[in-house]
């Protein structure tokens, strides 16, 4: 995720990569981040930190804790924001002793620049540093600003919803291939299906019910297809997956870290 960031803001012309240091624990990822984006990483959190104006915190979140306490203190009350998942505005603002902070959750389509992001802001907060995480993250993909309290629901619905859309394609491939189509050509149909679809939604050509009903002739293919669909309850099973993944990342959340 770091990577996609810092690739996002250079390729955008947001901030040069003179403008923005890295540092991660690990030298061979470290190395790996500075080759992708041209962004130097440092060996040791050092005085580009002290001073930074933002300070974005990518690291997995049971390592999160043990990352900002091993940064130096700050000299600057700089901008912080988190991409740390599952850990609230308030353990934030106990770490970094600041509420000017800003909590995002992304998804992994942020990787190739289609990312869906809400951002949440913290007490300390301004518009502009809104402003700020926005331009950030809308140069890879849709951002949107919400409160804190909607960010399990978020988590649920476009957190993890690539692989509910995964799951969904490889099943779909799964059809195809037991009807007779090659796998390999099964994939393609189903990923270029899935695509032109969203596409025709990003273009608000039209609700997902009425794009529906105008591709679904009455006793034709595809009013059977979904005949099997709506048999199977296939809205609740969703509601229930996203309430599911809701829940958890409500769970997650409370833990202590």
């Amino acid at each position: 995720m770091a990577t996609a960031i810092a690739g996002g803001l250079t390729r955008g012309g947001v901030v040069g990569a003179a403008d923005m240091a890295a540092y991660d624990v690990s030298a061979e990822a470290g190395a790996a981040f500075a080759r992708a984006t041209g962004v130097a990483c440092a060996q040791q959190p050092g005085e580009a930190f002290a001073e930074a104006e933002c300070l974005l915190l990518a690291v997995k979140p049971q390592k999160a804790e043990e990352a900002v306490r091993s940064l130096p203190r700050r000299r600057r009350e700089g901008l912080v924001i988190s991409i740390a998942a599952g850990i609230p505005l308030a353990r934030l603002q106990e770490w970094f002793a600041t509420d000017r902070l800003i909590r995002v959750m992304p998804n992994t389509p942020l990787l190739v620049g289609q990312g869906a992001t809400v951002y949440a802001r913290g007490p300390g907060a301004t518009a502009a540093d809104g402003a700020t995480c926005a331009q950030i993250f809308g140069s890879l993909g849709l951002c949107r600003e919400v409160p804190e309290s909607w960010i399990d629901a978020v988590t649920a619905l476009s957190g993890s919803g690539p692989a509910y859309v995964f799951e969904m394609v490889q099943a779909l491939v799964d059809a195809g291939v037991a009807v007779g189509l090659p796998a390999d050509l099964a994939l393609d149909l189903t990923v270029q299906t899935v695509a032109g679809a969203a596409e025709m939604l990003r273009q608000k050509q039209g609700t997902p019910d009425a794009l529906r009903k105008a591709v679904t002739s009455p006793g034709g293919t595809t009013a059977a297809g979904l005949a099997v669909l709506q048999s199977a309850d296939f809205r609740d099973l969703m509601r229930r997956t996203v309430r599911a993944a809701c829940e958890r990342s409500a769970e997650l959340g409370r833990a202590p870290r």
